[in-house]
């Protein structure tokens, strides 16, 4: 089972329900691999504190243009969406930034001129927190377009019985390579007017692509109840809440695991753990008999 953490905004807890997700199915004696899918800012290894076995490169291809070959046809500027080459009377400029590496230019170029090289983007720090395998992936400071990267964390899943993906937060392409696969998908959101709109905002972005959801509320008491009645009112499942709580501030702000720091919090992921894994499963039963 692939279980994606996901949510609308940033600074929901989305980091702190997977990384205590993933340590308590690890503590049950579960298979589990945790990916940190939030490439650009990477931090779920504060929490668990992985052992570094090994740091895998990421490339991508990388377009080489021959200046000598090229008879600046321009059919190379064409074919690209996004703009990555520019063809001038003497050279042709390709801008890494925006190249997406799709192999359009490679192909189109009557002349051969073109051939790819591969380019680092980023890596990713593959080890173990006890039983529990860890997967970080880093994009390369200054680099613009991660899911290279999130997919390339993504392919170091094997064989657990659970893989748990840290989303990044929003709703943009690093998040939609992220839980575009996955066989369900739990959205973190807090209790408050922004925290709703851009909930509603992810769950668009499932319902898009077909994932089956639900949801988990942080902070709940925030708004007195508002966002479970929104909720329940066009239909979302809402799995569990926890309230407001100082104390699991302070434990995450010294990178501190809330079911290790405090126990009292342990039946809570617990039984979340138990509700992502039955809500699953139920979805797979009705989408095989559909």
């Amino acid at each position: 089972m692939k279980l994606a953490i996901a949510s609308g905004k940033g600074g929901a807890g989305k980091t702190m329900v997977a990384t205590n997700l993933a340590w308590t199915a690890a503590q049950q004696g579960v298979k589990t691999a945790f990916l940190d899918c939030d490439v650009e800012e990477p931090n779920a290894a504060l929490f668990l504190k992985p052992d570094i076995e090994n740091v895998i490169p990421v490339h991508v291809p990388k377009p080489v243009i021959n200046q000598d070959v090229c008879t600046h046809c321009g059919l190379c500027s064409d074919i690209c969406r996004y703009n990555a080459l520019a063809v001038l009377s003497d050279k042709v400029l390709l801008f890494n930034e925006l190249c997406h590496s799709c192999g359009g230019c490679v192909h189109v170029c009557p002349e051969h001129a073109i051939h790819e090289e591969p380019r680092l983007v980023g890596h990713i720090d593959a080890g173990h927190a006890g039983a529990l395998k860890v997967c970080t992936g880093v994009l390369k400071v200054g680099e613009a377009i991660a899911p290279p990267v999130v997919k390339a964390v993504k392919q170091q899943a094997g064989d657990e019985t659970l893989t748990i993906l840290d989303s990044p937060p929003g709703t943009a392409c690093p998040a939609v390579e992220t839980v575009r696969d996955a066989d369900f998908v739990l959205f973190v959101a807090e209790a408050t007017p922004f925290g709703r709109h851009d909930l509603a905002l992810a769950i668009d972005l499932a319902q898009a692509l077909k994932r089956p959801f639900a949801v988990m509320l942080n902070r709940a008491d925030l708004d007195h109840g508002e966002t479970r009645r929104w909720c329940e009112e066009n239909g979302f499942r809402v799995l569990a809440e926890i309230d407001e709580d100082r104390r699991i501030a302070e434990k995450c702000s010294s990178g501190e695991l809330v079911v290790d720091a405090l126990p009292d919090y342990r039946e809570v992921f617990t039984k979340l753990l138990e509700d992502v894994v039955a809500a699953a499963e139920i979805t797979t039963n009705e989408r095989v008999q559909g």
